[in-house]
């Protein structure tokens, strides 16, 4: 037998034989990396369709399993100690899998009785529910309508969302943001616990009087009140050049904190209007709005002034930066307090869509609790004593 021994080199990327080195119907080095990158894209489309379908079949066989469960408790009086049994049955026939624990069983339980039959009242059109997808073992019809919502995520931010929410409007917000923004557990979890349900889209605008109502609506959805920075640590008496310097150190935190779609494009913009140059603290532009976003700084309380030079910062941008292709610039006002009322009147005759926020820094304790909490010393020292 003869072996037929072939050079190896090395071009534009790849690697070749001798014998497709010398071949003309080898592809050129650049065809081939296109190629091989077109391959990869659609290699890695096609293991994240594969693991949203098995994410969603196991969430599906979790919903119906939660559902016999209860049915079993109810009818069958056996109370809640056959989760024992139940984890150690299943553990045992289908050792590769790590959802049969007793404690995931309970969740699993706690999970359907979470959203009971009431769910559907917050389900909307916008979920893109899909009927049919569980049979009607699944339990009542009402309850299965949502579950191809509640498949879109996985288990364990299903297990977060069921954790820290207290009712059902408030846990299927976190779903459609986890959703749409495709996040983290760990995000997931920071959001809830800053109460990102209880401020999203509350800030005081005239969007609704200065926006065409698609991207007024919209805009009205990308604004919290208040925001929260607790990812700064400023001296008590900060500046506003403090302020924006901070937030800018911490942009992914704070890029997190403003929400989707906002994309950073700088600080301090200069702006020539006449003989006078004028500077905008942070200037972003929002993907899907299609426009520039102008957010102005304020350590203290909201005056009325304030609506009116953001207004002049908004018509500068849409005659300097602003293209056809834009939309409307958009204002954000961040303060450390407002007056509702003294808003609503400020931007009534404003003709530039502004909203108007308040900002948070971090909490501290009132001081008759803070003595009620281990200092880092002290943990430390009962950390070393059970290590002992």
């Amino acid at each position: 037998m003869q072996i037929r021994r072939c050079r190896f080199e090395v071009d534009e990327g790849f690697v070749m034989t001798g014998d497709e080195r010398s071949s003309p119907s080898v592809l050129s080095g650049k065809e081939y990396a296109v190629w091989l990158a077109d391959i990869k894209a659609r290699l890695r489309q096609a293991q994240l369709k594969a693991a949203v379908s098995v994410n969603t079949a196991l969430l599906e066989f979790y919903w119906q399993l939660g559902s016999e469960i209860v049915e079993k408790q109810q009818s069958a009086k056996w109370g809640s100690s056959f989760l024992a049994r139940l984890s150690r049955d299943l553990m045992k026939e289908f050792p590769e899998m790590k959802g049969f624990s007793e404690t995931n069983l309970r969740f699993i339980r706690r999970w359907y009785q979470f959203y009971g039959d009431d769910v559907s009242n917050s389900v909307t059109a916008c979920d893109r529910i899909e009927p049919g997808v569980l049979s009607a073992a699944a339990g009542d019809q009402k309850v299965a309508q949502a579950v191809p919502l509640l498949t879109q995520i996985p288990w364990g931010h299903n297990r977060v969302i069921i954790s820290k929410c207290s009712s059902v409007d408030e846990a299927l917000f976190y779903v459609r943001k986890t959703i749409e923004n495709n996040w983290s557990r760990n995000i997931l979890t920071h959001q809830i616990e800053s109460g990102l349900y209880g401020r999203d889209g509350k800030a005081i605008s005239n969007f609704s009087l200065t926006l065409p109502a698609p991207q007024s609506d919209l805009a009205q959805q990308i604004i919290k009140d208040p925001y929260t920075f607790d990812f700064l640590s400023l001296s008590p008496e900060y500046t506003e050049r403090e302020l924006e310097k901070g937030l800018i150190k911490h942009i992914t935190q704070f890029l997190l904190e403003l929400g989707s779609g906002f994309a950073y494009v700088g600080k301090q913009r200069v702006l020539t209007v006449g003989e006078r140059d004028f500077f905008l603290d942070l200037l972003f532009y929002h993907t899907r709005l299609h426009c520039y976003v102008v957010i102005e700084l304020k350590t203290g309380d909201f005056e009325p002034e304030y609506a009116g030079k953001l207004n002049f910062y908004l018509k500068a941008v849409d005659m300097q930066l602003k293209t056809e292709q834009d939309d409307p610039t958009v204002g954000i006002l961040l303060c450390k307090n407002h007056d509702a009322l003294v808003v609503e009147y400020a931007l009534s005759d404003i003709r530039k869509p502004i909203g108007v926020s308040e900002y948070e820094l971090v909490h501290s304790l009132p001081d008759d609790l803070k003595d009620s909490f281990p200092t880092v010393e002290q943990i430390e020292e009962e950390l070393r004593r059970l290590e002992e």
